[in-house]
């Protein structure tokens, strides 16, 4: 073999090896993009930016566990007792327009009986709203009332409505228009506004409504200020003749104070008197009054044990319930 002969042969050898190490090379494939859930901290806690979109979401809710007691507190069997179980969920979604924050939420609740005649979800609310408009299926501001357990200051408190609020430092105002078919009296359009402000530790909430099918109207006025280790409420209400905002009497005051024993207890008196009683659709005299306690204990974060013990002296009976509930 000449030399010629050899390099010709190690020539050969070496595009082989080379060949072969071009055929088993293993190219790494780039990675694809991931998008993590990002917190979404413009609007409070508890909310997540949907991926993808500037949109904030936040889901919540709570699960309640409740004994009624009283004379007739299963209506069905007539027992002195019912258990009952519900549920609560929400979703609030959130983003920032150059015309406010637009936001939608639902609520979907479900009422579970001792039975579970009750079971399914059902809309409590779904509304949308874009700065200080709101429009759907919510509470109106006849739903809010005082602490504890004692006062009732609101009749049918739920209708499809549009609403508007304008909201300053420490003042607000607001009007809604509400449907207010298939509430008790049958009723169709009704208007209500009302106007807030608060002074320091004090506050002030004035309510009334119209109801057009019956030419009836309330004028409702809560207050609430700080005292001691607590804060107090006193509430009255006026009605003209009952419609679907209030037909409980003609006038009631109320009254109750959220004595803040500690950290984790809060005990709540209340008081209210109602006068002029309201019987088949029109006032037709007669008072009542009724006084309870609530207390409300939280042993952990997000979990409540409430304690409602009521008396009036038109059903002549003690009755109430016990609550656990946890919140997410």
């Amino acid at each position: 073999m000449n030399i010629k002969s050899l390099l010709l042969g190690s020539a050969a050898a070496l595009a082989v090896v080379s060949g072969a190490q071009a055929a088993d090379a293993i190219v790494a494939a780039e990675p694809e993009p991931m998008e993590y859930v990002r917190v979404c901290d413009a609007f409070g806690t508890g909310y997540f930016y949907i991926p993808g979109t500037e949109t904030c979401l936040q889901i919540g809710g709570w699960v309640r566990a409740q004994v009624d007691f009283g004379p007739n507190a299963d209506s069905n069997s007539g027992n002195d007792y019912d258990m009952r179980a519900a549920a609560l969920i929400t979703v609030d979604a959130k983003s920032d327009t150059e015309l406010g924050v637009l936001q939608s939420f639902i609520a979907l609740e479900s009422d579970i009986s001792v039975d579970g005649a009750e079971q399914g979800f059902y809309a409590d609310e779904a509304y949308l709203a874009l700065g200080g408009f709101k429009a759907g299926w919510f509470y109106s501001w006849w739903d809010l009332g005082i602490a504890g357990e004692t006062d009732g200051l609101g009749n049918d408190t739920e209708f499809v409505s549009f609403a508007y609020t304008y909201t300053a430092d420490a003042f607000s105002i607001g009007v809604s228009v509400d449907e207010l078919n298939g509430t008790a009296v049958n009723t169709d359009i009704g208007l209500a506004g009302t106007v807030t402000a608060t002074f320091g530790p004090a506050s002030i909430a004035i309510l009334g409504g119209y109801d057009f099918d019956v030419e009836e109207g309330a004028v409702r006025a809560i207050g609430s200020a700080d005292i001691g280790p607590g804060t107090f409420y006193l509430a009255g209400i006026y009605s003209s003749d009952p419609s679907a905002y209030y037909d409980d009497a003609e006038w009631s005051v109320a009254a109750s104070y959220a004595f803040k024993a500690t950290d984790k207890l809060t005990v709540t008196p209340g008081i209210q008197y109602w006068d002029n009683l309201e019987a088949g659709g029109a006032y037709v005299g007669g008072d009542k009054l009724k006084y309870g306690i609530t207390l409300d204990y939280k042993p952990v974060e997000n979990l409540l044990a409430r304690v409602s013990l009521q008396y009036d002296d038109v059903t002549d009976n003690p009755y109430g319930y016990f609550r656990l509930q946890r919140a997410f």
